[in-house]
């Protein structure tokens, strides 16, 4: 931990004409939540499947039979794709005739088939410090990371997270869920739930600079979550402490 926070100090001051007048480490939570959802397979309709919703749509079909003499198909082949269209909810049997549903009507109008397939869950990193959910990797703990104070404008009351659906929906994109494969396209259908599993404590570094040619003093924070220096956490320190550190660091009122 110490050698990550020298490297960092040195790496601050290669390229700037400032330096640090103050150096700190504390955490931020991320919390880890649970979503399960479904998902739902869309690929561009064949023929043969348009063919046969046309055929089930425009004539009174009652079996296989029917349908595979009049698209000149197999009949087992035909059977299986009713069967695929009845488990899709596609089509169903009104007196005994296939029908279309309004469903099948619309797939066929969009020239897409969709399937439902078994729900899944994942789990998505939430930070309340940020407002939002990251993408990151949580590292293994550092030497004395246990010693870390919480964050100073971080919450230490429980958190309860309720989001909207299209919001936990982008957070599954932006975290790879959803997939494109040529013509195959795996999207989120619904959103079954949502449960927090524990909290990290993600460790960041503190950096307070002074650059005299400017007389400016403002924060660097490095996270070692998203391994990156964190522009959001250092607008709060800087919205909300500049004065302080003149004060304090610089020996001058404002």
């Amino acid at each position: 931990m110490i050698e990550l926070e020298k490297r960092l100090k040195k790496e601050l001051l290669q390229n700037v004409q400032a330096k640090v007048v103050s150096s700190t480490a504390w955490t931020i939570p991320l919390h880890t939540i649970e979503v399960e959802y479904k998902p739902v397979k869309r690929i561009k309709m064949d023929v043969l499947m348009k063919m046969m919703l046309i055929t089930c749509q425009k004539a009174k079909v009652t079996s296989a039979m029917q349908i595979s003499e009049l698209l000149l198909v197999e009949q087992l082949f035909m059977e299986d794709l009713i069967n695929i269209m009845k488990r899709t909810q596609l089509i169903e049997i009104k007196n005994q005739v296939y029908t279309l549903t309004e469903k099948g009507i619309k797939q066929l109008n969009d020239g897409i088939f969709e399937e439902e397939l078994d729900a899944q869950s994942q789990n998505l990193l939430y930070s309340p410090s940020h407002s939002t959910f990251l993408q990151g990797e949580i590292k293994p703990a550092l030497d004395g990371e246990e010693t870390l104070n919480l964050f100073r404008y971080a919450s230490e009351e429980k958190v309860r997270f309720k989001w909207a659906e299209d919001v936990l929906v982008d957070a599954l994109q932006a975290n790879g869920m959803e997939k494109v494969d040529g013509d195959l396209q795996t999207v989120v259908s619904e959103i079954v739930s949502n449960t927090e599993l524990y909290v990290d404590d993600v460790p960041c570094f503190e950096f307070i600079l002074y650059n005299p040619s400017e007389d400016l003093l403002y924060a660097r924070v490095w996270n070692t979550f998203l391994d990156q220096w964190d522009e959001t956490l250092e607008n709060e320190l800087n919205e909300k402490e500049r004065v302080i550190w003149r004060e304090k660091f610089l020996n001058v009122g404002t």
